[in-house]
């Protein structure tokens, strides 16, 4: 399907076939997807949790906004998660890690590549305020990639970025690891009566939000 078809078709999923499971062969390709999203700097500043488990759907309904309780009839959910903050031996494992891959095969010089990075990283992590609004960002990077993935491979999607984000944090764990969540992706398959499936598309006009600096 054209990019641009795909975009004017993906829509949010409001009501899931609670009967149709996306295989465990696309959620692994969904999630390499996640692992494959390009971030700033390259940090990777995520940790995702996957599960088609309803016990843990009912674990964490809690959290969630009364009105978000029908999608729970999803197949599978990802959980996006941030670190609190970075710190040296995060920031060392980037470089070993990229060192590993061949990508400083062309360096000649005695100092390391990513001195500039390593500087930049662990100063955005000395405010807990700033570090957290830069790893969201580089998650909500991840998000877009996989909806648009999912939807060329036929699998709807919701987003779900209103919802109690302590208790979540509480009831997973998260913050006894260090993490904070951010957003959760719910995947599945439509329901035949999906009202929002008929709905048209709205956004602003494109001249609203798109400025073009070279005319």
């Amino acid at each position: 399907m054209d990019i641009l078809e795909l975009m004017k078709t993906r829509y949010t999923t409001k009501h899931f076939d609670p009967t149709r499971k996306v295989s465990d062969e696309d959620i692994a390709k969904l999630m390499e997807v996640l692992h494959l999203a390009p971030s700033s700097l390259n940090c990777q500043p995520w940790q995702y949790f996957v599960t088609g488990d309803k016990a843990v759907f009912e674990k964490i309904k809690p959290a969630l906004w009364e009105l978000n309780y029908p999608r729970l009839d999803c197949s599978h959910m990802i959980i996006f998660t941030v670190p609190t903050g970075v710190d040296r031996e995060y920031v060392d494992s980037m470089y070993y890690q990229e060192k590993a891959d061949g990508r400083f095969f062309d360096w000649t010089s005695p100092e390391r590549p990513d001195t500039n990075r390593c500087n930049y990283l662990l100063k955005k992590s000395e405010n807990k305020t700033d570090w957290h609004t830069y790893a969201c960002a580089q998650a909500h990077i991840a998000l877009g990639c996989v909806t648009v993935a999912a939807a060329a491979m036929g699998i709807d999607s919701t987003i779900i970025g209103g919802y109690n984000e302590p208790m979540l944090d509480e009831i997973m764990g998260f913050d006894k690891q260090g993490l904070r969540s951010v957003v959760m992706l719910f995947v599945g398959y439509r329901a035949e009566n999906d009202h929002n499936a008929a709905r048209p598309k709205s956004r602003f006009p494109a001249e609203r939000v798109i400025h073009y600096l070279d005319k």
